[in-house]
């Protein structure tokens, strides 16, 4: 049986991404088109549809190291702050766009709350790993 774990997470995302975007539970936010991804970034990103991207993303993530909560994810999706001529310094990401994007998981179906952190439900296992068969029968 194929699972996540046996296709590059950079497919699989993509590929999840666009799934996402057909379901209706999943829109991005008024402004989304105007949000740095972290305090570390200097421009929000150039991909207009990089709220599905990253809610693909979030959701592999809550199913490779779930239970799994916001803060712990913000140290996933932070980086390396340029302060000028001082040492850079690692920051985290930002927290309204992962927990937005878990909400609207759970509005899915896909995620769930448990006592420590969110977990993948039965029915985000099957629809990422309906993904990773997919793209493995496409280059087999």
């Amino acid at each position: 049986m194929t699972t996540v774990y046996d296709v590059p997470a950079d497919k699989l995302i993509s590929r999840a991404a666009a799934e996402l975007k057909e379901k209706p539970e999943i829109t991005a936010p008024e402004w989304a088109a105007f949000a740095k991804t972290g305090s570390h970034k200097g421009m929000p990103p150039e991909d207009p549809d990089w709220w599905y991207t990253r809610a693909a993303a979030v959701l592999r993530r809550v199913y490779v190291d779930g239970p799994v909560g916001v803060e712990r994810m913000r140290s996933v999706y932070g980086g390396s702050k340029n302060r000028g001529s001082k040492p850079n310094k690692t920051v985290k990401g930002s927290g309204s766009i992962l927990r937005k994007a878990v909400q609207q998981l759970e509005a899915a179906g896909y995620v769930t709350t448990h006592k420590s952190g969110r977990v993948v439900t039965p029915a985000g296992v099957s629809f990422l790993d309906g993904v990773a068969y997919s793209i493995v029968s496409e280059s087999a």
